[in-house]
């Protein structure tokens, strides 16, 4: 009989989750943005060890870049299930078995033996770590008071930031000092210590539950809809996009289950995903800048390191210096920003951060094969100054007519989408540069004739200077390539400025009510 009571005994109540104070304030805020720290780090930490991964796990390097595919898919299916999950279990406690499975895998990781567990157990990583993200924001929010929550966005910020830009440069540290395992091992001190401050601080404070159906049908298409164009953008660059048969079948795939994804669940009553968010005109004018403007950030963050490092002869730490700024100047700018953002219209703000991130891509187009590393290295810091004025105040501006008990959803749908629009543009971009630099190459080789005086007096020149024909030749070639690559730079360069200014229109759509 007590065992059967014992059983039929309800789950305690939880205790209202709260605004906090004082050094547990302080301390918990430390904590979730380690986590959102951790995860993000994750994403990019990786990415300069696949060859040294592939080989001491006997693969090729081009197999082992299903290691960060196998992370980024699943991360992109389990984002905007966030809120779903949170209404089941608690935010609190989703948050805590999610940094906890994140530990548990990150150990795992580095342990794994073979390429095929290594891919798996990356895998699980991935869907493990996509509540962190989500429910850090939400997180911050909630427990912080409604006066100081635009700190806690910006403390969520720069932590957003920074962890992209430091990854690759510690990464290579680990690879080449210590050993590749170590860059997962690194999660579980700092994830331990997590979870001890949370279980300690928040203890059962969550909010409330209920039990909710699951929308088996949604959950499919979700994952076949995000898992398809995953897939498509990792795999994209390597098949030549549409001229592969398995791309042409991926694109089908994720726009038919899309669709279908976007019908299902705006007549489903407990969908998967809540997409009449988007009925809120500041959430979706919000997203939309967020998403568009975040990842053409994002392109130019990954494709001038690539031209330094396959065009310029920088060498990865070099290339990792000269944009270093960008994460300096978020560190610095983004906490100063908190302060004073409830007193400033955030569409203000966001302006700064486009005008900035324009700027910044006009000054680009300027640059020649010979610019300086202070050039780039002051580029980078408008950059990254530019930055901390952007997801802060979007982010607060597309919450803040929400009630609590969505923003988990809110928040999931929206990193989700800013992390489909920072995969696109990240696939996208090197595809880009590549072919303009075909079109510039073509031109440019054109004009190198017989006939032409100045291409004679170079070859000569080079002739003159000890290089045989063909060494000469081969010379003329590769200044013809980097020139080409500075132009497709160029090109790119301009193509951003443009889409900035159409972020910057749809900023404005946005409608901002001063808080009582």
């Amino acid at each position: 009989m007590s065992a059967s009571i014992r059983r039929e005994t309800p789950r305690p109540t939880p205790l209202p989750l709260e605004p906090l104070h004082g050094g547990t304030l302080v301390a918990v805020a430390i904590a979730i943005s380690t986590a959102n720290f951790m995860q993000t780090l994750d994403l990019t930490i990786a990415n300069v060890a696949v060859p040294t991964i592939a080989g001491d796990l006997g693969v090729s390097p081009d197999m082992g870049t299903w290691m960060l595919t196998s992370f980024a898919t699943p991360l992109a299916i389990t984002l905007p299930l966030t809120g779903w999950l949170a209404q089941r279990f608690g935010q609190v406690r989703l948050f805590r078995i999610s940094v906890a499975l994140f530990i548990a895998t990150s150990m795992l990781c580095g342990l794994a033996p073979t390429f095929g567990t290594l891919i798996v157990l990356r895998a699980l990583q991935g869907a493990a770590s996509g509540p962190i993200t989500a429910l850090s924001q939400a997180l911050l929010v909630a427990v912080f008071p409604p006066a100081k929550r635009n700190k806690a966005l910006a403390v969520w910020q720069t932590t957003t930031f920074i962890a992209p830009v430091l990854g690759p440069i510690a990464g290579g540290w680990i690879t080449d000092n210590i050993a590749w395992p170590w860059i997962f091992y690194i999660n579980v001190p700092a994830g331990a210590a997590v979870l001890f401050i949370l279980l300690r601080a928040l203890g059962r404070r969550d909010n409330s539950t209920r039990k909710l159906p699951v929308d088996a049908v949604g959950l499919f298409l979700l994952a076949l809809s995000f898992g398809s164009l995953q897939l498509m953008l990792d795999r994209g660059q390597n098949l030549d996009w549409f001229a592969a048969t398995p791309i042409r079948v991926l694109a089908a795939i994720g726009i038919v289950s899309l669709v279908a994804l976007v019908i299902w669940e705006l007549t489903e009553l407990h969908p998967i995903v809540d997409l009449k968010l988007f009925a809120d005109l500041n959430f979706s004018a919000g997203t939309l800048a967020v998403t568009v403007g975040f990842g053409v950030y994002y392109a130019a963050l990954v494709l001038v390191p690539l031209w330094l490092q396959t065009q310029q002869g920088y060498t990865a730490t070099w290339a990792g210096i000269a944009t270093a700024p960008l994460g300096i100047a978020g560190i610095v700018v983004a906490p100063l920003i908190g302060r004073i953002q409830h007193r400033v219209d955030p569409r203000r703000f966001a302006t700064l951060a486009l005008l900035g991130w324009g700027a910044a891509s006009l000054w680009r187009m300027r640059f020649d094969t010979d610019v300086p590393i202070s050039e780039i290295a002051a580029n980078s810091l408008l950059m990254g100054a530019a930055t901390a004025f952007f997801i802060t105040p979007l982010v607060s501006l597309s919450l803040a007519g929400l009630p609590r008990e969505r923003l988990p959803a809110a928040s999931g749908l929206q990193n989700a989408l800013r992390r489909i629009g920072t995969s696109v543009a990240t696939s996208l971009a090197p595809t880009y540069l590549e072919r303009r630099a075909r079109v510039h190459s073509t031109y440019l080789v054109d004009r190198l004739t017989p006939l032409n005086r100045s291409f004679n007096e170079w070859f000569e020149g080079l002739r003159h200077a000890g290089r045989s024909h063909d060494a000469a030749l081969a010379a003329i070639a590769k200044a013809v390539e980097v020139q080409a690559h500075m132009l497709a730079l160029d090109d790119f360069s301009g193509g951003c400025a443009l889409l900035f200014a159409a972020t910057l229109a749809v900023v404005w759509l946005a409608r901002y009510r001063r808080a009582g």
